[in-house]
This record gives structure tokens, C-alpha cells and sequence, in this order.
């Protein structure tokens, strides 16, 4: 009996681990090598429905506080590869400087999820923390949210496929298959876009355009 408990309790583990390495694409490769990557996927989160979850614990004083207004905000810039992603690539966790502080305020919400970013994704871009957030600020600055979508008065439903077209329309040289909306519990939670590695341009791929969100219609709740 205990031994079964034992092997119940090991599957478990590897199941959840394995799940949580799912979280945007691919399978997770602990580690990897700085600056060794094929792509970057910009991740733009819909503030209101992380606000509505666990942003509401966590980030009630800070992005979620009310009045700030928030609709789509930078989650993260992600070194991916084609197949997969690298994550915390340093060995050696360092401090962020109070200029990659001041660089990341420019376009995240908060600085704990810079420092979060920074320690996950940006260790494995090849750059130092302050060129990182500039190239997140590069990245954000180079699409443009449709105007439905920025920031509505009122909640709204729409289709993954109809929120992929206003991006798509918005934005010159994006296409479908560089891109995907995510959704949970029925709510629009992300629209994540791939760029080159050099940031130039818009990238296609596809195991990152899997992950689009397959309900009929999402609910968009409005910014507050």
C-alpha cells in the first residue's frame, strides 16, 4: 500500500510539473544557453481578467488597484524557440539596478513581475537587464491595439478569430499565424504576438499559434 501511495504521489508531481511548463506554448527546457533562441513572443495581458483572479490578491494595491484603468498591459518579452521555450537561464541571481527598474516601469505594470520576467525570460535574451526592458518597450511600441479594444466603456463579447482580426488589421505585415488569443474560464486573457529575434519585424509561428483560444466567444470585461 505504501508503495503504491508512493508512486500515486511521484505521478502527481511529474503531471503538475509537466502542466505548469505548459503555461504559453511548448514543453519548458530548464535552463538554456543566454541569447540562444528563434523568436521572442511579446505577451499582452487583459488587465481586468487578471484582476478579477488571483491579480485581485496579489496586485490589489498596485495594478489592480481601482481607478487605474488598465486594458492590455506588457505580461512579458519571451525568448522561444521554435520548438519550446528556455527559461532562467542564469545560474547566479543578481538584483535588478534601479535603471532596469526605471527601464522596466516604463512598460510593465509592476515591478514584481519585472523582476519576475527579468529573472525567467530575460536572463535567457543574451542582453543586460537595462537593454531588456528596452527591447519589451521596443516590442510593445511597435503594435498597436485596435481601437475596440482599447479600452472599451462596457463589457463586451467577441470571437477569438474577430479579436485576431482587429489585430491583424491594425497592424501591418501581422498575420494569423503569427499570433494567438488566449482565453480562461471564458474570459479574453491574452494576445501573445511573435517577433523576429531581431525585433524587426512580426514572425511566424506556429506552435505558439496553437494555443488560441477555442470557445465560441469571450467575455471582455472593461477596464476600471
Amino acid at each position: 500500500m505504501l508503495r503504491r501511495s508512493l508512486a500515486a504521489l511521484t505521478l502527481g508531481l511529474t503531471l503538475s510539473s509537466v502542466a505548469g511548463a505548459q503555461d504559453f506554448g511548448g514543453f519548458r527546457r530548464g535552463g538554456g544557453e543566454p541569447g540562444s533562441f528563434d523568436f521572442y513572443v511579446l505577451a499582452l495581458s487583459w488587465s481586468p481578467t487578471y484582476c478579477d483572479g488571483e491579480g485581485a490578491r496579489r496586485d490589489r494595491d498596485g495594478q489592480c488597484a481601482p481607478g487605474r484603468g488598465l486594458g492590455f498591459v506588457v505580461h512579458g518579452l519571451w525568448p522561444q524557440y521554435d520548438r519550446g521555450f528556455p527559461s532562467n537561464c542564469s545560474a547566479v541571481e543578481r538584483p535588478l539596478t534601479r535603471n532596469a527598474i526605471d527601464a522596466a516601469g516604463e512598460v510593465m505594470p509592476s515591478e514584481g513581475l519585472a523582476r519576475h520576467e527579468w529573472r525567467t525570460h530575460g536572463t535567457c535574451s543574451g542582453l543586460d537587464p537595462v537593454a531588456y526592458f528596452k527591447a519589451v518597450k521596443a516590442a510593445r511600441t511597435a503594435v498597436t491595439i485596435p481601437d475596440a479594444l482599447n479600452k472599451p466603456d462596457g463589457t463586451i463579447r467577441a470571437a477569438p478569430i474577430d479579436i485576431a482580426r482587429q489585430f491583424v488589421a491594425a497592424n501591418k505585415g501581422l498575420r494569423p499565424d503569427m499570433m494567438a488569443v488566449t482565453c480562461r474560464r471564458g474570459q479574453l486573457q491574452e494576445v501573445r504576438i511573435c517577433f523576429s529575434k531581431d525585433l524587426r519585424g512580426f514572425a511566424p509561428c506556429p506552435e505558439v499559434a496553437r494555443q488560441n483560444c477555442r470557445a465560441g466567444e469571450v467575455t471582455i470585461e472593461a477596464a476600471r
